[in-house]
């Protein structure tokens, strides 16, 4: 795999539909995947960069990461060249990242604060979505 290119954090926070009706949870979180995924043909500029760092970087961040279900969900990327982090990710990746955005080396301290920053506001907001998509250079 070529370790050129780099990693991009898009955050889904936007609200596309504007009505006055109440809409039932379950329906709010089919409508918003629905938008995530949406990227796919051509929405990606409805989505906020949140963080970026070079492919090669996020290699070497994964390998600092214990091994287990987080370290393979972020390594996803590496295999499918995109991922999408939600709600159900949020306590799994933050406990990983933990450690390394207390007494990690920069750039990947900074890199594991900020993506527990996201997921906090995941945590508060299950709505929003993180997309993390791979590009070659």
């Amino acid at each position: 795999m070529s370790e050129n290119g780099k990693v991009t954090f898009w955050s889904l926070r936007q609200k596309f539909v504007d009505s006055d009706d109440d809409m039932p949870a379950e329906s709010q979180q089919v409508m918003y995947y629905s938008l995530a995924i949406g990227h796919h043909v051509g929405m990606i500029d409805c989505l906020k960069t949140e963080l970026e760092c070079p492919l090669e970087g996020y290699t070497e961040w994964l390998k600092l990461l214990p091994a287990g279900d987080a370290r393979r969900k972020l390594r996803g990327l590496l295999t499918f060249g995109e991922i999408t982090i939600d709600s159900t990710h949020t306590s799994l990746l933050a406990n990983a990242l933990s450690a390394l955005s207390r007494q990690g080396d920069e750039p990947y301290k900074s890199w594991s604060l900020r993506l527990i920053e996201l997921l906090a506001e995941i945590e508060r907001e299950p709505a929003i979505y993180l997309i993390v998509k791979r590009q070659r250079a």
